[in-house]
């Protein structure tokens, strides 16, 4: 069943049933929503309220009823949600806030070794009267939030809004004070989190908020801009999220990912120098652009070892200019015309990494994958040649007894292998899982190289 727009229907719209769907395709409707401009003229037919705020397929948006009426009209027709705003609190756009939540989705799924499924909990700083972020979340995953405000009419609004859509028992809205810890996790008693997020207030003075409005011809302190307390901030974006930065490094691992939303691009170029001048490795970047509206970036950072897909940590053009990309996680190590059956090829090629002195190695033949885990670059000759040092003193009682590896042992690099068939050729694919020397995986790319080539003649032998 299809509605007016021509996508499937997930729900009947608006009344807070959130009737669940196959995890696959309930992923695949979220991803495909806005990927167009909107025809709101076809919004108008699924939605009355939003028919009579515009004039055939135009909306005007600086006014403030109009944008928020879109706001109201999308989160009920395309996530069966449904809130209620105050005039003097921001509205926010759907569209950008929905991206953030796509993805910290696809954050979590590529650093982690459990089904997306999972139950996920996490922290949204300064969640505003809409409450959105932690409702779009809830609408497409098992997740569940923790919700913060300083602001006792955002915080009020924000309550209703969870209980309108029947999420009081995943969404904790909690009231913070000014010079409050911004991640809470000992004052709630919590060990660890899956991840924070925050699109803080832009600006340092309500100077430079009203004349970023003048200059867009909006007046201050509507739906369409936000109050003061949304949108001031002392240091701005970058002095909010200093200051969540350095309670990450106290927090360290106890959260999976920090993240938040910039405005600016000069913002993330000043987060990720930080990151680097205290060698935090992991991180990931991206920009949101919906059509041709305003540009938005954002950033994660982990102390943890599990790298996050190449698509997802470097997800921003804009980014090169400024030299602050993260490493690269993926990498294709080898590439040959397709000739006949590759499943010998693939097979010697999993049995060359199998050779390895790995913690562990499970090769899926069906999907010609494996995923691997070594305590170092097990397949350099510095290691072999350490290891060969080590046995030849044990076999003359002259050191430690070699141990084997274990999987309690420290995971150094963590990889995965892929043989990929084209309609033309086959390539062999690496994709850095786990670790932090990223050295590592260029160092590897040259094993598999090497390997790839054996492996070829092995299977012409055999043939």
């Amino acid at each position: 069943m299809e509605d007016a727009l021509g996508r499937p229907q997930h729900a009947k719209a608006g009344t807070g049933s959130h009737r669940p769907l196959a995890k696959e395709s309930k992923d695949a409707y979220f991803r495909n929503l806005y990927t167009k401009a909107p025809d709101f003229k076809a919004i108008a037919l699924l939605d009355p309220d939003f028919a009579a705020v515009i004039k055939g397929r135009d909306l005007n948006f600086n006014d403030p009823k109009a944008v928020m009426q879109l706001t109201k009209t999308l989160l009920k027709v395309d996530f069966d949600l449904s809130i209620e705003l105050p005039e003097d609190r921001l509205c926010p756009p759907v569209a950008n806030r929905h991206n953030y939540i796509l993805w910290l989705k696809d954050l979590l799924d590529t650093t982690s070794f459990d089904d997306p499924g999972r139950k996920v909990v996490g922290l949204d700083i300064g969640t505003g009267a809409s409450c959105i972020y932690p409702l779009l979340g809830c609408a497409q995953r098992a997740w569940s939030f923790i919700a913060t405000d300083i602001d006792e009419k955002s915080l009020e609004w924000a309550k209703k809004n969870v209980k309108l859509n029947d999420f009081d028992s995943r969404i904790q809205v909690i009231g913070r004070k000014p010079d409050d810890a911004l991640i809470p996790l000992d004052h709630l008693k919590k060990d660890s989190i899956d991840f924070t997020m925050t699109n803080p207030p832009f600006y340092e003075s309500e100077e430079a908020m009203v004349k970023s409005a003048q200059e867009k011809s909006r007046p201050p302190f509507t739906a369409c801009t936000g109050a003061k307390v949304e949108m001031v901030t002392q240091g701005g974006e970058v002095g909010f999220i200093n200051r969540i930065f350095e309670e990450s490094l106290v927090l360290r691992e106890r959260v999976q990912w920090y993240t938040a939303m910039v405005g600016f691009l000069s913002s993330l170029t000043h987060i990720v120098d930080k990151l680097r001048e205290h060698k935090i490795d992991n991180y990931a970047i991206t920009e949101f652009q919906q059509g041709n509206k305003t540009r938005r970036w954002a950033v994660a950072w982990s102390f943890r070892p599990l790298r996050p897909a190449q698509s997802v940590a470097r997800g921003t053009k804009a980014a090169l200019s400024r030299g602050i990309l993260p490493a690269i996680t993926e990498a294709v190590a080898y590439k040959m015309p397709l000739k006949g059956s590759v499943g010998g090829f693939a097979e010697n090629l999993s049995s060359a990494v199998a050779a390895l002195d790995l913690i562990s190695w499970n090769w899926d033949r069906e999907k010609l994958e494996g995923i691997g885990r070594a305590v170092d670059k097990v397949w350099g000759r510095p290691y072999r040649r350490r290891k060969k040092r080590e046995m030849e003193m044990e076999a003359k009682g002259e050191g430690e007894a070699v141990k084997p590896v274990t999987e309690e042992q420290i995971c150094a690099f963590g990889f995965k292998i892929a043989v990929r068939v084209g309609r033309v050729d086959v390539s062999v694919e690496a994709r850095w899982l786990e670790g932090h020397d990223e050295k590592a995986l260029e160092s590897f790319q040259g094993f598999l190289k090497s390997a790839s080539e054996k492996a070829v003649e092995d299977a012409k032998k055999g043939a």
